[in-house]
């Protein structure tokens, strides 16, 4: 690693990590740069073993022993700033001691996410960072072989959303899909049930759909507010629902998902 202290925030060479809590700036960032924020050495590490190429580090020097053990000999730049310089750069404490601007990767095709795939969670439309990170979470710790997300999804490299997701993110296969009328063809052309969690008439309690589960089951999570949309049911074989109690109808998308994906993989 090169070790290069900077002790002004406006230097150019700490552009990558400028003013991360405005959400404008992240969305033309992030995806328009070819680049994502990776925040904890946790996270780091897995975007690493991934094989996510760093482009740049930032941290402080209390935690270089940490990043030099985390980097293991690559040839990255590691801009050492102090605590002022962090909390000015990024509008933040940088509490995780360290942060770094990733090359993010090209996705795979549907095909090569879907190939050695049983179980799949398929995120429709959500847009809340922090409920997509959980969901992958969710999707990492309970066993779902991938993770879909639809062209208007939030984007799971989002920082908040690696952050919540732990940088499950990285270990757990995952792509977007295109429109429904497509993915819906490829699903069903790789032996998926499409299993769409809505609350409806005819939907079919989760532990008895879990009971006769198919081989290779797509399970499709909607939006908390206006649930899935009417194209994702028009191609559900199967509209499946959780059994509330106590006057509630729903759970928390990143909750209903870990219930769901628990039910079909146990």
């Amino acid at each position: 690693m090169r070790l290069l202290p900077v002790t002004d925030a406006h230097d150019h060479v700490l552009d990558d990590y400028r003013s991360l809590t405005d959400a404008a700036l992240r969305r033309v960032q992030e995806p328009a740069g070819g680049l994502y924020i990776a925040e904890s050495a946790k996270v780091i590490e897995r975007a690493l073993a991934a094989g996510h190429v760093p482009r740049s580090v930032l941290t402080q020097q209390r935690w270089l022993d940490d990043v030099a053990a985390l980097l293991d000999g690559r040839d990255v730049p590691v801009y050492v700033v102090s605590d002022a310089v962090a909390h000015e750069l990024t509008g933040f404490a940088v509490h995780r001691g360290v942060m770094a601007a990733m090359r993010r990767p090209e996705p795979p095709a549907l095909t090569t996410v879907l190939e050695n795939a049983r179980r799949v969670l398929v995120l429709e439309d959500i847009a809340d960072p922090t409920n997509i990170g959980a969901a992958f979470r969710a999707a990492a710790g309970l066993g779902a072989d991938a993770v879909l997300v639809t062209p208007r999804c939030g984007d799971p490299l989002y920082r908040r959303s690696v952050r919540v997701s732990m940088g499950t993110v990285f270990q757990v296969p995952w792509t977007r899909i295109g429109e429904w009328a497509d993915a819906a063809h490829q699903l069903h052309a790789h032996g998926f049930e499409i299993a769409a969690l809505a609350l409806r008439d005819d939907a079919v309690p989760l532990d008895d759909y879990a009971a006769a589960r198919p081989d290779r089951i797509a399970l499709v999570m909607g939006t908390e507010g206006e649930g899935l949309s009417a194209d994702a049911l028009a191609v559900a074989d199967r509209v499946v629902t959780i059994p509330m109690a106590g006057g509630v109808d729903s759970l928390n998308v990143a909750s209903a998902a870990a219930v769901a994906v628990w039910a079909i993989t146990r």
